[in-house]
């Protein structure tokens, strides 16, 4: 018996948009500057110690997977304190027409994952390689904000920028 062809989704991939495409579909022209509040925060001892054996016994430099290391012990440090949002890796997420998995995602601390990510107010975004970190704010009225890029050499302001969006996420819930 044959099978029947499933009709294929019209659905887009997140990860098939650049640059021009992302922003034609939020409806801008360009990202307003944002500003996290300045605040520096003091890595832990088991912080500096798991950073201390990463860079020792792994390379990550070269390959996303090994980056996502550091992204992993970055963001665990920075969530510590929250007992309301939970970190999902590699989560499914889907609107009526984009769908597409997440490297990280930010939600209600739960044993199940369910909308709404991050925050319901605005839409919070971080793009990283591991060693800088640049945030983003998609507002209801449209308008995304940036902020310039934090570096895993500066480890307190850092974790201060991750901490701040954490805490942003945690109010709007």
């Amino acid at each position: 018996m044959k099978q029947a062809k499933l009709p294929k989704s019209k659905k887009k991939s997140f990860s098939s948009f650049d640059l021009a495409s992302a922003y034609k579909q939020l409806g801008i022209k360009t990202l307003t500057h944002w500003n996290l509040p300045d605040i520096a925060i003091a890595p832990s001892e088991f912080f500096i110690e798991r950073l201390d054996r990463l860079h020792r016994n792994f390379d990550l430099r070269s390959y996303e997977e090994s980056k996502k290391l550091l992204i992993d012990a970055f963001c665990e440090e920075a969530m510590d304190s929250s007992d309301k949002l939970k970190i999902w890796k590699g989560g499914k997420i889907e609107s009526d027409i984009l769908v597409g998995n997440a490297d990280y995602l930010i939600a209600p601390r739960q044993d199940y994952l369910d909308t709404p990510f991050l925050c319901i107010i605005d839409v919070l975004g971080i793009v990283t390689n591991g060693q800088g970190w640049v945030f983003y704010k998609l507002a209801i009225a449209g308008e995304v904000y940036e902020i310039g890029m934090y570096t895993a050499d500066d480890t307190a302001k850092t974790l201060g920028a991750l901490h701040s969006v954490f805490q942003e996420c945690e109010s709007n819930l």
